[in-house]
């Protein structure tokens, strides 16, 4: 189940009311007819808020599922995020239908990574390599002309409905997207991931992408997705190399906007533990052997002691000092149960050497990620935190040894480590 963005106490309006009987209404359906009949509604509905920036009507009514019904919460939530993300369009007398696309890029650096403007050349070039190989015939495309970091990205339902409009024009009439002059900044991270955003458009209930294009009986259509990935990977990367000078960077497959978006932010946890390792011992001039780990589950006031996300602190064996600390937060139903340090820790049958799978818990995943980047020296606190920052800098907070929460700092004779941590 995903979780509200933060706490909200405003009572229900009567069209927040009505979109949580709507909501309820698609899960009591009996049939698949009667679903689609409220679905419609439903739809309705929210096209008239976003259209209007009305988001607090919607979040309103996501609050209130979320604390009492939490599988209407979820139909709502799938609702809201597919009528802002796509749409039907009326424009110059023909009708479209459009689907806002994210492409993730997860990249680790020791320098800053790189956002903002993607020069018309290689917007060209990125927009070609989509319609080669990704994209189904007949469609069109408008590709923003930026790197999104996470904090650039539209933050409502309704800014998201806004800009797949602006976008899908763009794409009908063959123009440029025209962006918002003096952008948020961005933090610095280790590892992070950057976003490019596509308006795709295409007949009514036309195909967006190759895959999904009508197919001789017996095509392996999970093959021909996989394949499409692969020559975009293989054509699209030394492009995204050359836009992210000093980055190692991992192209994800183009999804629709929140789908990726989802997949982005799990995808560069594990780069994260990867990059703050080597950062260390690069810049500490020391082996990952020198190094312990303290990890540590931290909870935020309304999530009434659920765990939303682990830190992970890095201290120096020889002091206990934390140096650096990263944070993997919890998404969807993600569960922060607790698990001893060696529960169920999937090996490699050849080399014995731990592996990470999608079926382990989060701390499993994390462990053993410690483990896999040579840090042996691991502490897992079964006390659950409160979300607590610093003070000066807005930077987390970790747990270390003692379960005291300090701010991660490097020793004085060190270069500075970045401000934010990921």
């Amino acid at each position: 189940m995903r979780r509200p963005g933060k706490a909200r106490s405003h009572k229900p309006s009567g069209e927040s009311q009505r979109l949580i009987q709507l909501a309820q209404a698609t899960l009591a359906a009996g049939s698949r007819i009667e679903e689609r009949l409220w679905e419609r509604q439903l739809d309705a509905v929210l096209h008239k808020q976003m259209v209007t920036g009305h988001q607090q009507t919607i979040d309103s009514a996501l609050d209130h599922l979320f604390q009492h019904d939490p599988a209407a919460y979820d139909a709502l939530m799938d609702s809201a995020e597919s009528a802002s993300e796509s749409c039907t369009l009326e424009h110059d007398g023909k009708t479209w239908e459009a689907l806002l696309v994210a492409v993730p890029v997860l990249a680790w650096t020791r320098y800053n990574i790189p956002s903002g403007p993607v020069p018309a050349d290689m917007l060209n070039t990125l927009s070609a390599h989509m319609y080669a190989h990704l994209l189904a015939a007949d469609t069109r495309l408008a590709l923003a002309p930026a790197l999104y970091s996470i904090d650039q990205l539209p933050r409502t339902h309704a800014e998201t409905y806004s800009l797949l409009q602006k976008m899908a024009v763009a794409a009908v009439d063959g123009k440029p997207v025209r962006l918002a002059a003096n952008p948020q900044q961005t933090a610095p991270f280790l590892a992070d991931t950057r976003y490019l955003l596509a308006a795709v458009v295409t007949a009514p209930q036309g195909p967006f992408f190759r895959w999904q294009a009508p197919e001789p009986a017996g095509t392996d259509l999970a093959a021909a997705r996989a394949n499409a990935y692969q020559q975009w990977q293989s054509q699209t990367i030394p492009n995204i190399e050359r836009l992210m000078p000093g980055c190692a960077v991992e192209l994800l497959l183009p999804e629709a906007y929140f789908v990726a978006c989802r997949e982005g932010d799990k995808r560069i946890r594990p780069i994260s533990v990867h990059a703050a390792v080597h950062y260390l011992t690069q810049l500490l001039s020391i082996e990952a052997t020198a190094l312990s780990a303290i990890i540590a589950g931290f909870s935020s006031a309304e999530s009434g002691g659920r765990i939303d996300e682990y830190r992970i602190g890095f201290s120096l064996k020889q002091d206990g000092e934390l140096v650096y600390g990263i944070v993997w937060p919890l998404y969807g139903e993600e569960s922060g149960e607790e698990e001893p340090l060696d529960s169920l820790m999937a090996r490699d049958l050849i080399s014995g050497k731990p592996v990470i799978s999608e079926e382990q818990t989060p701390i499993q995943q994390i462990i053993t990620l410690l483990r896999e980047n040579g840090i042996a020296d691991i502490k897992h606190h079964a006390e659950i935190f409160p979300m607590e920052f610093c003070d000066d800098c807005g930077s987390p907070l970790f747990a270390d040894q003692d379960a005291e929460l300090v701010h991660a700092e490097m020793p004085e004779n060190v270069a500075e480590a970045p401000t934010h941590l990921h």
